[in-house]
């Protein structure tokens, strides 16, 4: 029988750990097993709003990830073969020139991407090669879940209930040991920001962490939290936290990208578990895995939904396109100081706790009443760790258009700023204009009277902004426009 050569393409899956499409290849005994990466433009166009897809941050992390693939694929005997365009057009040229006989990859849920392996198989059908997808993406493999697909419950708790109890988590698949040599083709070379008209950001040294891409570094990270700093043991009481590198476990970067499957995180919590304790804190971790795992199997199973302006559950809200307020609310300039000051983190760093992500989206879906389209495709364009299920899931759930919304829901900013930043030190941090308010005032310097701005060297309107809006007024306005929605 002759041996097949495998082509292993390389999309949102950059390591070589639990990896089944180059595990499949290696125990199909491959005779020639070809790693490739395309370098998609459309993943460097324009978002709908206008916003590069792609920005400094998101762009670093991956070419830091696919150097680093390169260099774990080299170490292994093979290499990375790096084009740039479309896959559709680059793949089939690369199998008849390499004599390709199948091709192996993660399949995705989401409509941009299945377009592509969608017009990949149809340019691969003509010439022979078989197109081979797997599923890698979550901690549960959708043929141990507890019901098909399209019966995926619309309730997360009733979604996890049912998968603790029925469903099992499958081992990681081994690193291969060896991989074959490349045959004679040249391999290319690591893309540079320029070429996508983009500036290497400066790191700022207010950030919680330097996120380096790839497996690698995912994997270090997770060492740094589990076993050297023996931080998991804290999480659940931690991980609402706003500075610092410690208080969440960080790993969304290398999920995103799949530098680390959620998989190997689970096995070193069980392995945590076993050696060092098991608590509310190591449950907590898989948990958040667990609403990563819903929001990709509520995508396979409502498809370009989420993307919709009504939403998963169709609900026509007249939401506003104001450009003024929005500007207002991506440059921290709101008058808030918890939303301005994650806000300016994210601008800086390309990061945002998830206590600030639900806050600031809260505000500008609730409060000022703007496109939530708006603001899950700004979160794309910097987040680091931009998940598309993730992002546009919760965009969906925090406008109350997605599954599992309880209505209008909207976070009362105030009390959240003194709930989890109770000294003021998160939103100093960021807004050094309020550094010398006191504890009392810093998270409502709107009620500064004339002589404590003197005494405090501060003037709203001048130094820091005065709020944009009332935040119950505007709240119970948005409510009204909501619940008739509701009704129509």
């Amino acid at each position: 029988m002759t041996q097949p050569t495998i082509l292993i393409w390389y999309r949102n899956d950059l390591r070589v750990a639990d990896h089944e499409p180059l595990h499949g290849a290696v125990r199909a005994n491959a005779s020639d097993i070809i790693p490739v990466y395309c370098v998609d433009p459309r993943q460097f166009g324009q978002t709908a709003f206008g916003f590069p897809k792609t920005g400094a941050f998101r762009s670093q992390f991956l070419l830091e990830s696919l150097a680093d693939l390169r260099r774990s694929l080299q170490q292994l005997g093979s290499d990375l073969i790096i084009r740039r365009g479309y896959p559709e057009k680059i793949i089939p040229e690369l199998a008849q020139q390499l004599g390709i006989s199948a091709v192996y990859y993660h399949a995705e849920v989401t409509s941009e991407e299945v377009l592509v392996e969608t017009a990949l198989e149809r340019a691969l059908k003509p010439i022979g090669v078989e197109l081979q997808p797997f599923w890698g993406h979550t901690l549960y493999h959708p043929a141990d879940l507890p019901f098909d697909i399209d019966e995926i419950p619309e309730l997360f708790t009733s979604f996890r209930k049912q998968v603790e109890k029925s469903a099992t988590v499958n081992p990681p698949f081994p690193k291969p040991q060896q991989l074959p040599a490349l045959p004679a083709v040249e391999v290319g070379d690591l893309p540079q920001l320029a070429e996508f008209e983009l500036e290497a950001p400066l790191f700022d040294s207010r950030a919680v962490l330097k996120f380096t891409g790839g497996e690698t570094a995912g994997r270090d990270r997770l060492a740094h939290y589990f076993w050297k700093q023996n931080c998991l043991k804290n999480y659940k009481e931690t991980r609402n936290g706003l500075i610092g590198a410690d208080y969440s476990s960080k790993f969304s970067p290398w999920l995103a990208l799949g530098c680390l499957s959620p998989r190997t995180i689970y096995e070193q919590v069980q392995q945590y578990e076993e050696q060092r304790v098991k608590n509310d804190s190591t449950y907590w971790l898989i948990f958040e895995l667990l609403w990563r795992d819903y929001f990709r199997f509520i995508c396979a199973k409502h498809g370009d939904r989420i993307f919709r302006l009504s939403g998963l559950q169709g609900v026509s809200i007249p939401w506003k396109e104001d450009w003024q307020r929005f500007s207002l609310w991506r440059e921290g300039k709101t008058g808030f100081p918890l939303v301005d000051a994650n806000m300016r983190e994210l601008a800086a760093t390309g990061f945002m706790s998830n206590r600030g992500r639900q806050n600031v989206a809260s505000f500008l879906t609730k409060n000022l009443g703007i496109n939530w389209q708006m603001g899950a495709e700004w979160f794309e364009s910097l987040l680091i760790d931009y998940d598309v299920c993730s992002n546009w899931g919760n965009w969906n759930y925090t406008a109350g258009v997605g599954n599992d919304a309880r209505g209008f829901r909207f976070f009362n900013i105030t009390k959240q700023a003194k709930d989890y930043d109770p000294d003021g030190a998160y939103v100093k941090h960021w807004l050094p204009e309020l550094a010398s308010l006191p504890v009392g005032k810093v998270h409502e310097p709107w009620k500064l009277l004339p002589v404590e701005q003197d005494r405090f060297n501060i003037r709203l309107g001048v130094d820091y902004p005065n709020p944009v809006v009332d935040l119950f007024k505007s709240a119970e306005a948005n409510e009204k426009v909501y619940n008739a929605a509701l009704k129509r």
